[in-house]
């Protein structure tokens, strides 16, 4: 018996990947972020298999889900939103699994912030405008930032900036970032990502607060900053130049 953690992705059912979709498809037992995981991806479960939501569940609770299913013999597909990599709550899991000596498996999914770009139609990096992505939060309930991760920090690179779990304080955001980027930098808020209640906001470090305001949006919703978002004279990659010679071309086309 295993435990398959599995990131869903970051909404739209057919976003999971295929190996997420047949893991799911075998297991007899699947606990489910219910209020991130959309419930088509449910579908590919077992006609049998018990389902359990998790949203207001305690990690004891979980914990205990998964002894049941080991005692009994059933694998068990864990479902969280977008990727395992970030705040996914995965770690504390696995310690507890690592404790017990219960087996499990790790699955990527789709992240929100691949989600975002693609509803944007925009590339995060560009050649000579910006080769980072900064993927980042402010401080919450749930958890602090560490010392030294700070928007003001990273706003000194100049990279792309993905501010997860943010716009419910987008004022302090565009205040910290407004010395660095200027008034005029480009900003998307992405909602529900892939999901069917989509909902893209664009504007600038100066008028991005009013027009959310206008159409609020809740937690779930992704803040991207960066001049990429509104480049159009960067120049073309070197990637496929005809002079460019790589491994796999000899520079003669």
């Amino acid at each position: 018996m295993s435990v398959h953690f599995i990131g869903a992705g970051p909404g739209a059912p057919d976003l999971i990947t295929l190996r997420g979709r047949d893991i799911l498809a075998r297991c007899e037992v699947c606990l489910y972020a219910g209020s991130l995981v959309h419930r088509d991806i449910l579908g590919h479960c077992p006609p049998s298999a018990r389902k359990v939501d998790t949203a207001p569940m305690s990690l004891d609770e979980i914990v205990d889900e998964f002894r049941a299913a080991h005692t009994a013999g059933h694998d068990v597909a864990r479902l969280h939103s977008g990727d395992l990599a970030i705040w996914s709550a995965v770690g504390e899991q696995m310690r507890r699994l690592d404790e017990i000596g219960i087996p499990y498996t790790l699955t990527p999914g789709v992240p929100a912030f691949a989600a975002a770009a693609a509803a944007l139609r925009r590339e995060l990096t560009l050649p000579e405008v910006a080769q980072s992505l900064v993927l980042t939060r402010t401080s919450g309930r749930a958890s602090a930032m560490p010392p030294g991760e700070t928007l003001a920090a990273f706003a000194k690179t100049g990279a792309t900036l993905a501010l997860h779990l943010s716009v419910h304080v987008l004022e302090n955001v565009v205040e910290e970032l407004k010395p660095r980027y200027g008034s005029d930098c480009p900003v998307a808020v992405i909602y529900r990502a892939s999901w069917p209640d989509e909902r893209v906001v664009a504007g600038t470090l100066a008028d991005i607060k009013d027009r959310v305001d206008a159409q609020p949006m809740e937690r779930t919703a992704l803040i991207l900053v960066g001049k990429v978002l509104g480049a159009t004279d960067f120049r073309d990659s070197a990637l496929y130049d005809p002079d460019y010679r790589r491994r796999y071309r000899d520079g003669g086309g």
